[in-house]
């Protein structure tokens, strides 16, 4: 399964499927497509997504707000939250969207690959 992010947004994604064999809990791979994540997360970085995971300020997530799903970092402002961009110069929508709640939030990243280069991979926990 592929995020693609043709805009800010990961238009055409799939949701990710639920096989009946599996926890809903488990974690996944998504291929990163786009530049909106420049310079943490580069087009073909592989991610690996907990479903479950303990969200904090600053850490990256696998959102799906309105249908539209979409891997950014989550701040906390105020008393709320929203979904940022890191790089703005690449994004045609706004780059940091508010949030109502964590309901929109999918997953948390937890580790990120480089197919071919195992020492640049790095861990999110």
């Amino acid at each position: 399964m592929s995020c693609q992010g043709a805009s800010c947004q990961c238009q055409g994604a799939p949701a990710p499927q639920e096989d009946p064999g599996c926890s809903g809990g488990e974690s996944f791979a998504l291929r990163v497509l786009g530049e909106d994540m420049l310079p943490e997360f580069r087009e073909g970085d592989i991610i690996i997504v907990e479903p479950d995971g303990a969200l904090k300020d600053g850490c990256f997530v696998l959102a799906c707000p309105g249908g539209d799903w979409m891997l950014r970092q989550l701040v906390k402002c105020g008393a709320g939250w929203s979904l940022r961009v890191l790089n703005p110069a690449a994004c045609s929508t706004v780059p940091e969207l508010e949030v109502a709640d964590l309901s929109v939030v999918r997953g948390l990243v937890i580790q990120k690959a480089v197919p071919g280069r195992r020492k640049l991979t790095r861990s999110y926990l």
